[in-house]
């Protein structure tokens, strides 16, 4: 089993294990897509964790107002154009903007040409402005490329945009939390 520098390392135990299972197979793909959703996972989790106990609100609607602060001023989006950035349902974003305005971090504005506008209200810029400068000096990912040289980081960067605009354009609508159903045939 393979060691890191503090012990074992699940990730590189999954790799071996594997590899040692499937050598019929070309893992490549199939070890970068644990990979990745391993890592989403762990930097979710400590990014929620984060906005939480410094913000008091969740990851997710820390992502709403980033969706709105990086639209700059007047920091407005659709309701449509949040829900798609983000990767969530309509009715999620409605959630998160309903949480949000009681907070008083969003409104939404009446604006026959926005239907459903959100706007980041000055609070919500103070909180999001926060946010950011906090994940610069101290995001989760800080961690795991401690040790890592400014081209290691450079190319990592490099590589992630890279496959992320690839599957932007093979899948230019992606969406989570799919409302399909699968049909169940089988009576028992």
């Amino acid at each position: 089993m393979a060691e890191n520098i503090k012990g074992k390392s699940h990730i590189l135990d999954i790799s071996k294990s594997w590899e040692r299972e499937r050598p019929d197979l070309e893992l490549t793909n199939f070890l970068f897509a644990i990979y990745a959703m391993r890592l989403g996972r762990m930097v979710d989790d400590a990014y929620d964790d984060m906005c939480r106990k410094r913000f008091g609100i969740s990851g997710s609607d820390m992502r709403v107002l980033f969706a709105l602060r990086r639209a700059g001023k007047p920091y407005v989006r659709r309701a449509t154009d949040l829900f798609r950035a983000l990767l969530v349902t309509s009715g999620a974003v409605t959630k998160q903007v309903d949480r949000l305005s009681k907070l008083g971090l969003v409104s939404r504005i009446e604006d026959p040409n926005l239907p459903m506008g959100v706007q980041l209200t000055a609070k919500g810029l103070r909180v999001a402005n926060q946010a950011t400068d906090l994940l610069a000096t101290a995001s989760p990912v800080a961690p795991g490329v401690i040790g890592m040289s400014k081209s290691e980081f450079a190319a990592g960067r490099a590589f992630v945009e890279k496959v992320l605009q690839g599957l932007e354009m093979a899948n230019p609508t992606p969406r989570r939390g799919s409302t399909r159903r699968i049909k169940n045939d089988d009576p028992a």
